[in-house]
């Protein structure tokens, strides 16, 4: 994969540069309104890698960094997450179409206790992105609903 298209595969990430409200939708958490969000997305380095800073006011989630990377070789979108837990992981992401999808499927820097996976949709007019977490305890046969994140544009 040459410079340029490494560039482009950077570069479809874009539509997440900003600040954004995140609304948490987590279920059995017995709240009135779901718990809200700030996330922002940056890009460092030279515009290498695409940073994603969270925090949330709820004592059940953890505050999180997260940085986007490619592979050189194929272009493949890598996030690596960092949370407030302690938390470390990776994640395989893909971006294309207005689908962003995130998978764990494999131990990383940390055992591999149940496998994850993100899907969220992002508006035409790119300013929501409404996505879903997920959980597998059996080797990715059987998929069961974690959470809700929706994601509104402030800047």
């Amino acid at each position: 994969m040459d410079g340029s298209a490494r560039q482009e595969a950077l570069e479809r990430l874009d539509v997440l540069v900003g600040e954004w409200v995140v609304e948490a939708e987590f279920p059995g958490l017995d709240q009135p309104d779901p718990p809200s969000a700030r996330s922002v997305f940056e890009w460092t380095l030279d515009r290498r890698f695409l940073v994603q800073r969270t925090e949330i006011s709820l004592a059940e989630a953890p505050d999180s960094t997260a940085i986007v990377a490619t592979d050189p070789e194929t272009g493949a979108y890598t996030q690596h997450y960092f949370d407030s837990r302690g938390v470390a992981r990776l994640y395989a992401m893909s971006f294309a179409d207005g689908v962003w999808r995130l998978l764990r499927e494999a131990p990383d820097f940390s055992p591999l206790d149940f496998r994850q996976r993100f899907t969220g949709h992002v508006s035409d007019d790119g300013t929501t992105i409404r996505g879903t977490w997920e959980t597998s305890h059996d080797d990715s046969t059987t998929w069961e609903h974690d959470f809700t994140l929706t994601y509104r544009r402030s800047r």
